[in-house]
């Protein structure tokens, strides 16, 4: 199966539901996209509001990939507002569908994302950051991404439980 993407899909209630159940699944699997399990729907909702937010007033850009299932990974693409800063933009929240693991989903999305930002005007790089403990760096630097840092135990995912925070970048040079 493939994937079809789609960046700056238009909002409706149906995709709006999907980036929901989206995100929720892959947090309740364990996924590092910014909440620790179990989680709720109700409680991830007010973060993709602020995405809403964000691609409304031009932002930031959403990525949408599809199989024949449906929503099956997602991922945000923010500029900088610094003009020092400018050449590069970050991304945020990559999720592919549990169900959906090792079928590369996820090397199908980051070169999608990496097209989008070839595409983006002036744009040199991206940059993520990563929750270490599952080997993310790994994954990120089999498909181009170099740490260029790391803050231990920046993440605290439980008490007694802190994690890094590993960035990686992208040169598109």
């Amino acid at each position: 199966m493939t994937l079809t993407f789609t960046l700056e899909p238009p909002i409706t209630p149906a995709l709006r539901d999907d980036l929901l159940d989206l995100w929720t699944d892959v947090s309740n699997a364990g996924g590092a996209v910014g909440f620790v399990p179990p989680v709720h729907r109700e409680e991830i909702r007010p973060e993709l509001v602020r995405h809403f937010v964000h691609m409304a007033e031009g932002r930031t850009r959403l990525l949408v990939g599809r199989d024949a299932h449906g929503t099956t990974a997602a991922a945000f693409l923010t500029g900088n507002p610094q003009h020092l800063n400018a050449h590069w933009l970050s991304l945020y929240s990559v999720m592919v569908h549990p169900r959906h693991q090792g079928k590369g989903y996820g090397r199908d999305l980051l070169a999608a994302a990496e097209e989008a930002a070839r595409a983006t005007a002036g744009i040199e790089a991206i940059r993520l950051s990563c929750r270490g403990g599952h080997g993310l760096e790994r994954f990120y630097g089999s498909c181009g991404y170099k740490e260029v840092g790391r803050v231990p135990g920046a993440v605290r995912v439980a008490p007694d439980d802190d994690r890094d925070e590993i960035f990686m970048l992208l040169s598109l040079g």
